[in-house]
């Protein structure tokens, strides 16, 4: 017969429990807080630059009487900002697309492999994480640029007689974000495909399945966690890149990430640039609880 828990185990179990709502509180929700209060400010020319300021609770008043949703409706009206987010969008849609067709194969060849060999390309899908992104991002440059590496292979082949001009385009920008997020796709693939029960495999070979009824009977819907998992670390972070894009891109790339840059860093409109990011925190929640009934759904 167990006795009564102590008090101090109670409390204990109370406080791991109420650490991650505590660290949600302090780097999730504090932040955003910060940030919904500059986007309702409007810009000053101050330090910090957006006003009302909180001068006391005397004040209260006045400084809720002084925030507004200004900011929101000019996002609403002009299309530079709707047009950004439907870019972003488009191009981290691809992205993942491009990312899913390629990992896909992959990590199952990955998973399928021997286990002698199976750490051996692990390592290789993670070994570009141990250069800097920014170099990577660099050299995708001199890859793609006219009469650039991509050029000159295509030229020793006889592909082509003229340059390709791909570099300070779209097409660029998708090439250096599908190279970039592809890990992030594989290995949640890899890591669910690993773990396929082959008896289930064998089961409907042995039923006389065809190696594609198979695959979409069987492995496929086995796999769907890892797909959605893999689709999230790579749409989520793609839909705000802001280095691929200012670098690989050109004038006519428009993506929220360099919107916002270009609000906070060169025009100093520090509310207009916190409600470009709260609209893209929106945008980027109705995908996520999408994703996460998905992956019930499939359990």
């Amino acid at each position: 017969m167990s006795g009564p828990v102590p008090r101090a185990a109670g409390g204990r179990g109370l406080l791991v429990a109420a650490i991650p709502y505590l660290w949600l509180l302090a780097f999730f929700l504090a932040p955003f807080l910060i940030v919904l209060r500059i986007a309702l400010s409007d810009a000053a020319t101050d330090q910090p630059p957006y006003a009302p300021h909180f001068l006391g609770f005397d004040a209260l008043g006045e400084f809720f009487a002084g925030l507004d949703f200004e900011n929101f409706r000019l996002l609403g009206e002009d299309a530079l900002y709707w047009q950004s987010y439907l870019s972003s969008l488009r191009i981290a849609g691809l992205t993942t697309l491009i990312a899913l067709a390629l990992g896909y194969p992959l990590a199952y060849a990955m998973a399928m492999a021997p286990m002698r060999w199976q750490g051996i390309l692990l390592l290789l899908v993670i070994l570009p994480f141990w250069t800097s992104f920014l170099i990577r991002v660099y050299a995708w440059i001199g890859i793609l640029r006219p009469e650039g590496l991509l050029d000159m292979a295509l030229g020793w082949l006889g592909l082509t007689s003229e340059p390709l001009r791909l570099l300070n385009t779209d097409t660029a920008v998708l090439i250096g974000m599908v190279y970039s997020y592809l890990p992030f796709m594989v290995l949640p693939l890899y890591t669910t495909l690993q773990k396929l029960d082959a008896t289930l495999v064998e089961a409907a070979a042995d039923l006389g399945a065809t190696p594609l009824t198979i695959f979409r009977t069987v492995t496929l819907p086995l796999s769907l966690p890892g797909i959605l998992a893999g689709s999230a670390l790579v749409f989520i972070p793609a839909i705000g890149e802001f280095v691929i894009p200012d670098l690989l891109g050109g004038p006519d790339t428009l993506m929220v990430g360099k919107v916002l840059w270009s609000e906070f860093f060169s025009n100093r409109d520090w509310p207009l640039a916190s409600a470009v990011a709260i609209v893209l925190l929106i945008v980027l929640v109705l995908p996520l609880v999408l994703l996460q009934r998905a992956g019930r759904a499939a359990r």
